[in-house]
């Protein structure tokens, strides 16, 4: 080993970058291998998403249409069957509430739940829920159950 063969041990040495903007010895002053003018070559410069250099946009030139209402409550809906099922398997018991939903990934704690009436009960239950269709609540009062909103 001697002065011509040094070099700092492996993984010592993070920046490689190219240092610009220190003088014309360096081969980097100047315009900093910015170039000359344009956006790019001024300080501040970001480009917004989906700039594509002043040509129209494809998000601006793709036609929109259709209705989106801020005000939209969603339900996550849970069928009678898919509530059968979680007795029938020994998950709930003879009541169904947010807790037990929660429990068995039907729905997640922010989500309303709606009750829906695909399929057939014939465990008497008493359901908590958000909101319940006319086949649903009619399908649990039929079996003896009921159906409490929240």
């Amino acid at each position: 080993m001697n002065l011509s063969n040094l070099q700092p041990a492996a993984g010592s040495t993070h920046n490689q970058n190219k240092r610009v903007g220190r003088g014309e010895g360096s081969g980097k002053g100047g315009t900093s291998t910015r170039g000359h003018k344009g956006a790019k070559s001024r300080s501040g410069y970001s480009k917004k998403i989906g700039f594509e250099g002043g040509q129209m946009p494809l998000q601006r030139r793709v036609p929109k249409y259709g209705f989106n209402n801020i005000n939209r409550i969603d339900y996550q809906g849970i069928n009678l069957d898919t509530l059968q099922s979680l007795i029938d398997r020994g998950l709930a018991s003879d009541t169904i509430d947010f807790t037990v939903i929660l429990a068995n990934r039907l729905a997640t704690k922010n989500e309303l739940v709606k009750i829906l009436g695909r399929g057939t009960l014939t465990s008497k239950i008493k359901v908590s829920a958000h909101k319940f269709t006319a086949a649903a609540k009619a399908a649990i009062e039929a079996v003896g159950g009921e159906a409490v909103t929240l």
